[in-house]
């Protein structure tokens, strides 16, 4: 009891408890998050740390601030608990920010290194895909079809083309994709030359 006693009174004491009350706010948070209540990225829109490019690799923020708090806080603690002088503690809190700057950083880069870099799907990853038509036609102003994407999930896709031929269950290669109006550009296609298999 009496270990648990001084425990609180370094934790609650000048530097640590700046950061006990942050270190709360962290443990709720990762509580909600366990839960389903919240999001890992709810502060960076699922970006990594240094605001770079969709395929940077890194940690989300929220990871990197909670990394930073338990640092700050166990060397604070460490402060508090060594030492009743007023100079010392302030030394601590000191030392407590510059570790937690220092250990976030170095968790920033192993996770670079580490961590393959996050690779955003866009609609031009569909073009020399084979889709199926899921309509009754295909035309120059008219059409849908089916495609598989490479984590084996389907869309329906808008599609158009010149040619004929095309009805329900052809295979029609995607070609192109035009962005203003948003559908893929498709010719006929043997599905026994996909190299991904069928879309179905």
């Amino acid at each position: 009891m009496g270990d648990f006693a001084a425990f609180t009174r370094a934790a609650l004491a000048f530097p640590a408890v700046f950061f006990s009350f942050a270190l709360l706010v962290v443990a709720a948070y990762w509580l909600l998050v366990l839960l389903g209540g919240a999001g890992v990225d709810i502060l960076d829109g699922g970006e990594g740390v240094d605001g770079g490019s969709a395929g940077s690799a890194g940690l989300p923020v929220t990871v990197t601030l909670s990394l930073g708090v338990l640092i700050a806080w166990a060397v604070s603690l460490a402060g508090a608990a060594l030492t009743e002088s007023l100079p010392l503690r302030a030394a601590a809190l000191v030392l407590a920010l510059l570790a937690a700057w220092a250990g976030t950083r170095v968790a920033v880069r192993l996770a670079r290194r580490l961590l393959p870099p996050e690779r955003v799907a866009s609609r031009e990853d569909f073009v020399g895909r084979v889709c199926v038509v899921r309509t009754g036609r295909v035309s120059s102003d008219f059409g849908q079809a089916e495609v598989r994407a490479d984590d084996g999930s389907t869309a329906v896709v808008q599609v158009r083309t010149e040619e004929a031929g095309l009805t329900a269950g052809s295979s029609a290669l995607i070609f192109d994709y035009d962005a203003d109006g948003e559908f893929f550009r498709v010719a006929p296609f043997d599905a026994a030359l996909d190299p991904y298999g069928p879309a179905v």
